[in-house]
């Protein structure tokens, strides 16, 4: 064999060694991308970038961290294949095998912890305020200030001076690091979708009321019934009042009035009656001046469309629901019965069970 044939017959091989090399490479990058990776014994990892960090950082932190096998490759895979897009700053739950392209598009998408809370109805702005800052959402007085600001709902009501009645009651769910900014507009935007969506819909066409005012009639519900059945009824004999020029009578307003003076301990007095706040129904006629809490779905619903009743009137049978009267002499009979003679037996049977412990 000549000196060419052997160079040749050489070069061969290194080609075909390298071919082979390559292959093989090719073969394992495939496998360590695609392959489902889980290299931590925890049961689960939380992981969070931050705000800022660079693509190489994160990926070698995941890689530290054993939720990905390899940060070289999936940094290449993210550069060359997916076009090197932004990977989101958040916390993220890592629990199953993945491939580092699934890793990737979570990352890419965001798909963030997020963690619930649940807003009941009946609360006022404070008391929301309070619950988010409670469960660890941001702080109580940032919360407070956000909630001043009307901007988000100038449009529906040009006369609120804050978010009182606009903070939607639900559950809801934010990531680790949701500003109060966001979290508040959270609340104010899922009330304004469902007040266009399921309230004013069911307006009747020559019901010349504004959304303010059916906001603070569904407050006053939303405060004085519990039974989502009553909730109509209840608005009905508002409504009533209010056309007959009728005071309303209701001692959520007082209270509400109470809470912002700093004077509610939990229990209303005959002398609270008195006071002298534009929200205290029982000295001045008509709506008060603004909504007293968050009315839920049903109240609003309630106040958008009344019942019609013949009703002026309501006590509480104490167990949730309520007895209603047309007349006042109606009305004082049931207040005797539920009211006065309902407690006096009651504190009269708990006087006799602890006169009766050994």
């Amino acid at each position: 064999m000549t000196r060419r044939s052997l160079l040749w017959t050489a070069l061969a091989a290194l080609l075909a060694l390298a071919l082979v090399a390559g292959g093989n490479l090719t073969w394992w990058a495939w496998e360590t991308l695609h392959r489902p990776y889980r290299g931590y014994t925890e049961a689960k990892i939380l992981h969070e970038v931050l705000p800022g960090q660079d693509a190489r950082s994160i990926l070698q932190d995941l890689e530290a961290r054993r939720v990905l096998a390899n940060a070289f490759l999936a940094r290449l895979y993210l550069v060359r294949i997916l076009g090197d897009p932004s990977l989101k700053a958040g916390e993220y739950l890592f629990d199953t095998p993945a491939t580092t392209p699934e890793i990737l598009d979570k990352l890419i998408r965001g798909v963030v912890v997020t963690y619930p809370v649940t807003i009941v109805e009946g609360l006022t702005l404070e008391e929301t305020a309070t619950i988010l800052a409670t469960r660890g959402f941001g702080d109580q007085q940032v919360f407070v200030e956000e909630m001043l600001s009307t901007d988000r709902i100038s449009g529906l009501d040009p006369a609120a001076s804050n978010l009182e009645g606009y903070l939607f009651p639900n559950t809801y769910s934010f990531a680790k690091g949701t500003s109060e900014r966001e979290i508040v507009t959270a609340l104010v935007s899922t009330f304004l979708q469902l007040f266009e969506n399921e309230v004013r819909p069911i307006l009747a066409p020559d019901d010349e009321r504004t959304p303010r005012q059916i906001v603070i009639l569904a407050s006053i519900v939303e405060k004085e019934a519990r039974l989502d059945d009553e909730r109509p009824i209840v608005a009905g004999v508002y409504f009533n009042r209010l056309q007959r020029g009728i005071a309303l009578y209701a001692d959520p307003t007082v209270i509400y009035a109470l809470k912002q003076e700093g004077r509610w301990d939990g229990n209303i007095r005959q002398s609270d009656l008195k006071l002298d706040s534009p929200y205290n129904t029982y000295l001045y006629s008509g709506l008060p001046p603004g909504p007293i809490a968050s009315p839920g779905l049903a109240s609003l619903k309630a106040a958008a469309q009344p019942s019609e009743v013949p009703y002026l009137y309501f006590v509480s049978r104490n167990d949730g629901s309520h007895v209603f009267a047309s007349t006042l002499a109606e009305h004082n009979r049931n207040v005797y019965r539920w009211q006065k003679l309902y407690w006096r037996q009651r504190w009269a049977e708990e006087k006799k069970q602890r006169d009766n412990r050994p």
